[in-house]
């Protein structure tokens, strides 16, 4: 069965809110073997919705809107679906009375407005709605379904999984599951890691792979297709151990684990504590460590040196060295990592110092030049960078590469 999914409101297009709704909807219709091949986003205006979904009528099987089932003239998802599928509208009295008790419940007072969510497109299979007001409706006409359920995600999120999936489940049964694996890579560019498994991309049928760039590295998502969700991790699993021989110790986490994730069961398994000493990371990479639930088993703590005078007066860096060699070099990354394991009697420390801009930068030191350091009983370990990208940006994979070296000097120096 092929799915197309059209979001409605103005707001998705002006940028005011990030529409979450359609990535939840094609996660989750994946999942159970509906191919979501189409997305569209339509304002709250009438010509162009009913011009969108008359479309997506001849292309998908499944139309799914999410949005503008509310009570103000605005919402008009609804009215425009009863419109394209050649319904009329008609006072649910079922939907009516729910609508009342829904207020009467919270002591409120329900306007006249409100009953607009009760008008349902004649023979429109009803969704009630129990996690807000406005059902939702299902319609056929010509062996195509248009399907309206509530834009609030989730209302979306509690009407798809209660009543949508299993009527669709009945209606069409689940043919096929569709299964993904997610393996995270740090340290391989996009180019080099497609050479390295070009052959097995252009090999590919069912598993099927697809590589993306993401702020935490290269991802390769490992794709199946079959009866049930046992068959389809059968299928994955030679594919992924092919890759993990390949790729080695570049790939640290899978599907959605996190770096920091990782590096803290490292920490765990080995019982060692870590702190950290930053500079242009402002305590970032502290931050993402403490994310973790349980992280203080292993976190000491950490002391973001911005200035010079922390450096040297809360981390012991040498002035003279300071100096000599400026705040953005290796030698004090390493005295940072080293002052700070001291300070804080940590197993092992991290330290990042460098230039996130988007000013500050010369020729000699340009902007996004970033050195890390790791310090532990194996000794002390410093990397240079150079990020690309706004200042966020250069923070964030400073703190990346920051807990992937960490993570490196853990595995590798294991006690």
């Amino acid at each position: 069965m092929i799915a197309e999914l059209v979001t409605t409101g103005s707001e998705l297009l002006l940028g005011q809110i990030v529409n979450t709704n359609a990535a939840y909807m094609a996660r989750e219709l994946n999942k159970v073997g509906i191919d979501v091949c189409f997305q569209t986003t339509v304002g709250d205006n009438r010509a162009r919705m009913k011009e969108v979904l008359a479309h997506a009528l001849t292309r998908a099987d499944i139309v799914i809107t999410s949005g503008g089932l509310g009570p103000t003239r605005g919402d008009i998802t609804k009215e425009i679906s009863a419109e394209v599928m050649g319904r009329t509208m008609t006072l649910n009295a079922d939907c009516a009375e729910r609508l009342k008790k829904y207020f009467a419940r919270g002591g409120r007072e329900m306007t006249e407005n409100n009953l607009r969510q009760a008008m349902i497109p004649d023979g429109a299979h009803v969704f009630v709605n129990h996690a807000g007001t406005a059902p939702g409706v299902a319609m056929e006409k010509g062996g195509k379904l248009l399907v309206n359920l509530p834009g609030p995600p989730a209302e979306m999120k509690d009407m798809l999984h209660r009543s949508l999936l299993p009527y669709l489940a009945e209606k069409y049964g689940v043919p096929a599951v569709i299964v993904s694996r997610v393996l995270h890579t740090f340290g391989i560019g996009e180019s080099k890691l497609e050479t390295t498994i070009d052959d097995l991309i252009l090999a590919q049928k069912n598993p099927t792979l697809a590589l993306l760039v993401r702020p935490t590295g290269v991802i390769i998502r490992i794709t199946a297709k079959a009866a049930n969700e046992e068959a389809a991790r059968g299928l994955i699993a030679p594919v992924e151990r092919e890759l993990r021989l390949r790729l080695g110790d570049y790939v640290y986490a899978v599907d959605d684990e996190t770096m920091e994730e990782i590096v803290g069961r490292e920490l765990k398994t080995r019982s060692l504590s870590v702190a950290t000493a930053e500079s242009c990371t402002g305590g970032l990479v502290a931050s993402r460590l403490t994310d973790v639930a349980g992280s203080s088993e292993y976190v000491k703590g950490g002391v973001v040196s911005y200035t010079d005078e922390v450096k040297a007066e809360t981390l012991g860096v040498n002035r003279g060295m300071l100096d000599r060699e400026g705040a953005v070099s290796e030698a004090v990354a390493r005295a940072m990592a080293e002052g700070v394991q001291r300070k804080l009697g940590a197993d092992v420390a991290v330290s990042t110092t460098g230039l996130a801009g988007p000013g500050g930068g010369t020729e000699k030191t340009p902007v996004g030049t970033v050195y890390i350091a790791v310090a532990g009983t194996a000794g002390t370990v410093a990397e240079k960078h150079l990020f690309t990208g706004t200042r966020a940006q250069v923070k964030f994979r400073a703190s990346q590469a920051a807990l992937a070296m960490l993570r490196g000097y853990i595995r590798n120096n294991d006690k």
